[in-house]
């Protein structure tokens, strides 16, 4: 099988180098502007598949509400706001996302979710949460986003740094399938080509490493077999106690 790997992602690798030009030359940049809409269009089938684990991961989410019953959420990554439906009543949302082309689908978003406050969409990514104030929020959330940031030790020490003590980092992410699987092999052979496709999203991540590092003081992580596409079908769902 690691000869198999190696052959075909040599080979999705040399398929993948106009992609890569377009990069180096800047017109890949032209991609981010439709990425937007392309995510729209899938999170609805997302959620359709995954409503019943959605329901479930969020369904505690008052429980760490401050003491006056408010409860402030920062979502990282919120993409054009495939969850707000599973958030409950009179939550308020700040929104980070680096792509600034998604404004006009959080918007709409709100308008079909009334039952939320909306606070800011703040333009910046998962590494670097400007403007959001130390142990300031109740609770973050991350869905499909530590895919394809740069950086996800960065993310994680963010998230610890801007909840509040006993706060909660609630998240849901595909990662790597076991190295005994197919699905693993073409995940390394695919990868190539998903990265431009996917905006940077990577397969290969085993990003349950990083957040049994992260130093939580507490963490309830599962992993699941999504009703997905097997490339996507391994998740890591949970949640971590700051």
């Amino acid at each position: 099988m690691g000869l198999f790997i190696f052959i075909f992602t040599v080979f999705f690798q040399i398929l993948s180098l106009p992609l890569q030009f377009l990069e180096l030359v800047g017109i890949y940049r032209y991609y981010k502007k439709f990425f937007p809409y392309l995510l729209f269009k899938i999170a609805d089938t997302y959620n359709r598949k995954m409503h019943a684990h959605k329901k479930d991961l969020f369904s505690n989410l008052s429980q760490f509400s401050s003491p006056g019953g408010s409860l402030l959420l920062l979502e990282i990554g919120c993409g054009s706001g495939a969850n707000f439906e599973f958030y409950p009543a009179s939550c308020r949302i700040i929104c980070t996302d680096p792509n600034p082309n998604f404004d006009k689908y959080l918007h709409s978003a709100f308008a079909k979710n009334s039952h939320l406050k909306f606070d800011s969409f703040v333009v910046t990514p998962g590494e670097s949460l400007k403007g959001i104030a130390d142990g300031s929020v109740d609770v973050v959330v991350c869905t499909l986003v530590l895919c394809s940031v740069r950086n996800t030790k960065a993310v994680l020490k963010e998230v610890r740094r801007v909840l509040k003590r006993g706060g909660a980092f609630f998240f849901m992410e595909h990662v790597i399938a076991d190295p005994s699987t197919w699905v693993h092999a073409f995940q390394h052979v695919l990868q190539p080509l998903w990265y431009y496709f996917g905006d940077g999203c990577e397969l290969t991540r085993a990003t349950w490493k990083e957040l049994e590092e992260a130093e939580f003081s507490e963490l309830k992580l599962r992993h699941i077999q999504a009703p997905l596409m097997p490339l996507i079908k391994p998740h890591v769902i949970g949640y971590a106690v700051k």
